[in-house]
């Protein structure tokens, strides 16, 4: 599913998607790849930061989240993460989130989709996929000079999209939270 996140209802329908996702496992792990010294390639970090503090806070033990904006998972330990992940969980569902570069017309919209995310392939880099799903968001045009346009990506629209896609994957576990809790009281 892609949608922009200014449209009506992105929350509730990003949080629809994702609710069948993270329903049917018993843990649930969010890999927020990315980099603070870059505008553009931050998204994933800002995700991160909203998760933990939001995770922390409810005390969820079957949700992880690695990479935010004090340890982000990058390039240079992303194998490594994926390995941390292999030996910390078992048999997670595993969703990454990253930022991407892509047509002019779709920048702002966030795409969930199933399969792994090959992070680094917008700027020719070759990383290892990881997760079971991806959440990705175009936060600027590709094309030319991938990196510098990652540069100069405006932090207003990817803290805006970090933000909201933070919200949407809160919003489907309280709620299935919440399911669960009701079903047990009838």
């Amino acid at each position: 599913m892609r949608q922009f996140v200014d449209e009506a209802f992105f929350v509730h329908n990003m949080k629809n998607e994702l609710k069948p996702i993270v329903s049917d496992k018993q843990e649930v792990v969010f890999v927020c790849i990315g980099s603070d010294r870059s505008s553009g390639d931050s998204y994933g970090p800002f995700v991160g930061l909203r998760l933990k503090k939001t995770f922390t806070l409810r005390k969820y033990t079957h949700v992880s989240v690695y990479g935010c904006l004090d340890h982000p998972v990058h390039a240079k330990n992303l194998a490594e993460t994926a390995q941390l992940i292999q030996q910390n969980h078992r048999d997670p569902t595993v969703i990454a989130i990253d930022s991407c570069l892509g047509s002019s017309k779709h920048i702002g919209t966030i795409h969930l989709e199933k399969g792994p995310m090959k992070p680094g392939s917008g700027v020719q880099k070759d990383l290892p996929p990881i997760g079971d799903y991806s959440i990705s968001g175009i936060v600027n045009a590709g094309g030319f000079l991938p990196l510098q346009v990652l540069q100069c990506t405006r932090l207003s629209l990817v803290y805006k999209m970090a933000n909201k896609t933070a919200d949407f994957i809160t919003r489907a576990l309280f709620e299935l939270e919440y399911e669960k809790k009701k079903k047990q009281v009838l």
